[in-house]
């Protein structure tokens, strides 16, 4: 098993050099700014898109209606899920309420 794993290694090693002497194109290439660039959603204009005060739309995404307030007036970003829960909000808004939908009910204790 080691063999053939080796044999795998060189051979990555081979297509690697002739990728970068021009001698073959990539399968595939995977830019970091294409990861990382994809920007923000306007916030403020998604709220407005789901037609939701700034109170209901903080609670719908699980955030503090603060945070919302700075995201909106550009003194802090998104980072991290939060950035990631935006971009599939704008994109597929109703994945976003389908699963805040069906939240389950708490019980009192």
């Amino acid at each position: 098993m080691r063999k053939k794993l080796f044999d795998q290694l060189v051979e990555s090693v081979k297509e690697m050099k002739e990728i970068q002497a021009g001698a073959r194109k990539p399968a595939r290439v995977t830019r970091a700014e294409d990861l990382l660039g994809a920007g923000t959603p306007d916030v403020a204009a998604l709220r407005r898109q789901f037609q939701l005060s700034q109170a209901k739309f903080a609670a719908l995404l699980g955030i503090s209606v603060d945070t919302l307030q700075n995201w909106e007036q550009g003194r802090r970003s998104p980072e991290g899920p939060a950035r990631v829960l935006l971009r599939v909000a704008a994109a597929h808004p109703e994945a976003l309420l389908s699963v805040t939908l069906k939240a389950p009910k708490r019980r009192a204790g």
